[in-house]
């Protein structure tokens, strides 16, 4: 494992996971639910763009490896799946939703680790429709975990259609990839 800038940052969005979690199970008496809200939208903030900093500075800084290749998109997933079971447990997200975002990245990582055992991997590389869903999700779980409205925008209101919009592009994501994988299934 290289330990690198890169590597670390990506380690430190799943680090996050803890913050974001249980800042919702401190005692009442420690911060309102509106200061949950805002330190778990931060955390979230912090985690999505440390998902563009840490590949940036690979990049830039010729740190690119193959661990990280494997972690940065794991830890996405770690924190997009956490964030979405708190916001169900939460009642702000239905917990359909939850299951179609959340089933769709095992199944595409399942898809994806299959193919490249067949030295398939390019036929699932990530296809437009699937960075479109990403960067709906992307804005939508802050604005689900911030909650309250802001400067008269219905945050919840917009967040939940978001969600619904980003689980739509979720399926159809799924199933561009499961097209492009299915000529190679007969072998």
């Amino acid at each position: 494992m290289p330990l690198n800038i890169p590597n670390l940052i990506t380690w430190l969005r799943i680090l996050l996971i803890p913050l974001l979690i249980g800042v919702y199970y401190v005692p009442d008496a420690w911060l309102s639910m509106g200061a949950r809200n805002i330190i778990a939208c931060a955390t979230f903030v912090v985690a999505a763009l440390s998902d563009w900093l840490d590949g940036y500075l690979a990049r830039a800084l010729n740190q690119a490896s193959a661990f990280g290749a494997f972690l940065d998109p794991v830890a996405d997933k770690l924190i997009v799946a956490a964030a979405l079971i708190a916001l169900v447990q939460l009642g702000r997200v239905d917990m359909l939703i939850a299951l179609i975002i959340i089933g769709r990245e095992i199944a595409i990582s399942a898809l994806r680790e299959w193919m490249a055992s067949l030295g398939r991997s390019k036929s699932v590389a990530v296809a437009f429709v699937g960075k479109v869903k990403t960067a709906g999700q992307m804005v939508a779980i802050p604005l689900l975990l911030y909650h309250d409205d802001l400067l008269g925008i219905p945050v919840q209101w917009l967040g939940t259609l978001l969600i619904y919009v980003a689980a739509a592009l979720t399926v159809i994501s799924m199933l561009v990839y499961l097209r492009r994988a299915l000529p190679h299934a007969t072998g």
